[in-house]
């Protein structure tokens, strides 16, 4: 707001200059405001409206990355496709497990490896697998609530005072609580989205599966394989576990006691992008997880969708031969999962259809 004015400093084009440069060099003359739109400016919610809007369009992603990154571990751990079952679903009735568990049933078709271990005497996979539907369901359900909110909040009037025809009245249309209470909804679930993933890796790296190597070495023993991934995957959970502490249920009074409850909307929004950082890295772990998995079991292969995933994912990172840094490869798939490089096998799966398409 204060360099379409000509006021303060700003970037343009990395590096800092006079906000009164700014609008000349974009091509336009700063901005002389008339009565009332300089509060109007700063009074609203749209800060905190536009972080929330940000964090849903990039939780909307990370939520289909999730099922396909968790599709995918399925397959690396021989896992049973039991629990995304129909009739599990429909007995709940639970919308968003349904879609999600649907969206499993997309991705987890025939496959050599299901095949191969059709007379495993493993009963049933461990809660961070099996319960993928209930989860994540729950987490599409967050999204589609967030998401009704934040479109009723986007054509609002949230100004004050608010002038109609004779009347001024003040009020309070400006406090963004309903955006903080989302933000917070929003970095909970994009936690937990984290913290079972990092869950997946681990049940990746212990041989859960036995025709899989310890921590996915490919010589046990003289190698570390991915241990120190799933390390960093670990270290992010736990940071996205304190950063989702709900910032809404903090309020500090300013102004002389007359701002004496606010929403803090604006850092929980702020602390959603943390959040979404740290999970878009826990998930390109998972996803090199799982390929490497799969693809210790050769000649058995994943699903046809999967192994086109695993195809997209080796153009990011190559397949893992030998002990190396993994730093680089987790940036280029972390960055390809912002892109939603990995989600055309969910294209055209409209229980799963993007929350910010519309």
């Amino acid at each position: 707001t204060m360099a379409l004015i000509g006021e303060g400093e700003a970037m343009w084009r990395g590096e800092k200059i006079s906000a009164m440069e700014v609008p000349r060099a974009a091509g336009f003359e700063p901005v002389e405001l008339q009565a009332k739109e300089g509060l109007a400016l700063l009074n609203g919610t749209q800060l905190s409206a536009a972080l929330a809007i940000e964090g849903l369009y990039r939780l909307d992603n990370l939520l289909r990355t999730s099922v396909v990154a968790g599709a995918m571990t399925v397959e690396g751990l021989a896992g049973s496709f039991a629990p995304f079952d129909e009739r599990i679903h429909e007995v709940r009735g639970m919308h968003g497990q349904r879609r999600v568990a649907q969206a499993f049933r997309r991705l987890l078709t025939a496959s050599d490896i299901h095949s191969g271990h059709a007379d495993c005497d493993r009963v049933q996979d461990p809660y961070s697998v099996r319960c993928m539907p209930q989860v994540l369901g729950a987490v599409w359900d967050t999204l589609h609530h967030c998401a009704g909110v934040l479109e009723i909040e986007c054509n609002a009037v949230s100004d004050n005072p608010l002038i109609f025809g004779d009347d001024v009245l003040s009020g309070g249309n400006f406090h963004a609580e309903p955006l903080g209470f989302l933000c917070d909804f929003m970095a909970i679930a994009a936690t937990e989205l984290g913290t079972m993933a990092e869950r997946r890796i681990d049940l990746l790296e212990r041989r859960i599966n036995p025709n899989l190597n310890m921590f996915l070495a490919r010589e046990p023993g003289l190698q570390s394989g991915l241990m120190i991934a799933h390390v960093t995957a670990a270290a992010l959970a736990s940071e996205n576990k304190t950063l989702s502490h709900p910032a809404s249920v903090d309020s500090i009074p300013t102004s002389a006691g007359q701002e004496d409850h606010v929403s803090m909307a604006p850092w929980a929004g702020q602390k959603l992008q943390n959040i979404c950082d740290n999970l878009e890295h826990i998930l390109a772990i998972e996803l090199l997880a799982a390929a490497r998995a799969i693809e210790a079991q050769a000649p058995l292969k994943a699903t046809a969708e999967i192994e086109d995933i695993r195809s997209v994912l080796r153009n990011f990172a190559p397949a893992l031969r030998g002990d190396r840094r993994h730093d680089i490869e987790i940036t280029a798939v972390g960055k390809a999962i912002s892109r939603g490089e990995f989600l055309a096998p969910l294209a055209a799966a409209t229980e799963l259809d993007s929350f910010t398409r519309h």
